[in-house]
């Protein structure tokens, strides 16, 4: 079998120097995440929320006790989900004040 040689001299022409140049030099994903934290704080609270009930449930899983597994599983879903929604609520209206309640004072 032959294999393919490819050579050494991989240049790039001056067309091909940046194939992005808005996002590399303007734009990063931090500050992406941080101009969305600001418009909906919410959500990431919501996440980090979800994310925090259910590390928990995976914790009390090893010392639950007498709890079967089924009834251990079904009330951590509820609260991960409980949470998740009261942060997406929280948010909605929080939108809602900025939009209708501070937004005509300017």
């Amino acid at each position: 079998m032959a294999a393919a040689q490819i050579s050494g001299n991989a240049t790039m022409s001056p067309s091909q120097e940046s194939v992005y140049p808005d996002y590399e030099t303007e734009t990063s994903q931090t500050s992406k995440l941080i101009k969305k934290f600001k418009e909906t704080p919410f959500v990431p609270i919501g996440m980090a929320g979800f994310t925090a009930v259910v590390a928990y449930g995976l914790y009390k899983l090893k010392h639950r006790g007498d709890t079967k597994l089924s009834l251990h599983l079904i009330h951590m879903r509820v609260a991960a989900q409980g949470f998740a929604v009261g942060a997406l609520t929280c948010g909605v209206l929080y939108s809602m004040f900025r939009e209708y309640v501070v937004k005509p004072k300017e």
